[in-house]
């Protein structure tokens, strides 16, 4: 082989080596390329979706404030029952005191009445009323 040939041959490769550089380079570059559009579409997607987010979370802090507010709206209501329920109390507590102090007025006007019988004391005069009848009732 002579000296040409060999130079020939050392340029083919080189050329060829820079023509497989040169494509690898524009493969390359197209591909980054398309990864950045790529990217910048995603980029799109998430502000978009970051909106809509933000949205979401905006009604969940609505909707967490109105349930704060129902509670304390129940939490309220819970305490005027308690109070209504220990009134209510008291109220029954009074009546059954009264209802006590009524029960022993009458008794006491019973016994001292000639004309009403007393279970207590038997009036021989008078037929003995059986657990039926109700003396105070005449």
């Amino acid at each position: 082989m002579s000296t040409s040939s060999i130079i020939w041959i050392i340029v083919a490769v080189v050329v060829v080596i820079a023509i497989v550089a040169a494509l690898l380079w524009v493969a390359r570059n197209r591909r980054d390329e398309r990864r950045h559009i790529e990217a910048e579409q995603i980029r799109e997607d998430v502000a978009d979706k970051s909106l809509q987010v933000g949205e979401r979370e905006a009604r969940a802090e609505e909707t967490a404030a109105k349930a704060r507010m129902v509670k304390a709206e129940a939490d309220a209501k819970a305490a005027e029952a308690s109070a209504l329920q220990h009134h209510a109390a008291q109220h029954r507590k009074e009546a059954t005191s009264s209802r006590e102090e009524l029960n022993q007025q009458r008794d006491h006007a019973d016994t001292i009445d000639p004309k009403v019988p007393n279970p207590k004391v038997p009036n021989p005069e008078e037929p003995r009323s059986t657990p039926d009848q109700n003396p105070r009732n005449p």
